[in-house]
């Protein structure tokens, strides 16, 4: 069994209830259980202007997946979820990002794990510093908080929504 760290966003419709949903569906996949969920926070849109705010957080979940079959259900969660993809970073009603997967390094066309830009972004650091500070970054050898605590104060606004 793996522990895999899912980031969840949304920046269209009821972004909240779209982030729940999609946590709901990952919990009722077959060898998948969401073991922990971060509280939800408000976050700036990062790389695009013109974009409503997102509701961002991450879940971890453990899984008896291989991870090509979880990116495979989470991407069927997305779609199911009214998810068009057109143009990257454009708004979506629902993204799931396997950010982690154990301690794995896969780089593949269809999948990069750890996440190549996790370590830059306040939106996926603060919430997955609230239920796993200590976890160490593959490849980076950093924990949680300390890629946390070096990002840069460059406009990356991040606020509490709501506790999970």
């Amino acid at each position: 069994m793996e522990s895999a760290y899912i980031g969840i966003g949304s920046n269209i419709g009821h972004k909240i209830d779209n982030c729940r949903k999609a946590i709901s569906l990952m919990g009722q996949l077959e060898e998948c259980s969401v073991r922990l969920q971060s509280p939800f926070y408000r976050t700036e849109p990062v790389g695009v202007e013109g974009q409503d705010t997102f509701v961002n957080g991450v879940v971890c979940v453990d899984t008896d997946l291989s991870v090509a079959s979880l990116l495979k259900q989470l991407l069927k969660i997305e779609t199911d979820m009214g998810r068009v993809r057109l143009k990257k970073w454009d708004a979506r009603v629902i993204d799931l990002d396997i950010l982690l997967f154990g301690s794995f390094i896969i780089n593949k066309p269809d999948l990069i794990v750890p996440h190549p830009l996790m370590y830059l972004r306040r939106f996926v650091l603060t919430p997955l510093l609230q239920i796993a500070p200590d976890l160490v970054h593959p490849i980076l050898g950093k924990s949680i908080r300390e890629l946390a605590g070096a990002l840069s104060e460059d406009g990356q606004a991040v606020e509490t929504y709501e506790r999970s």
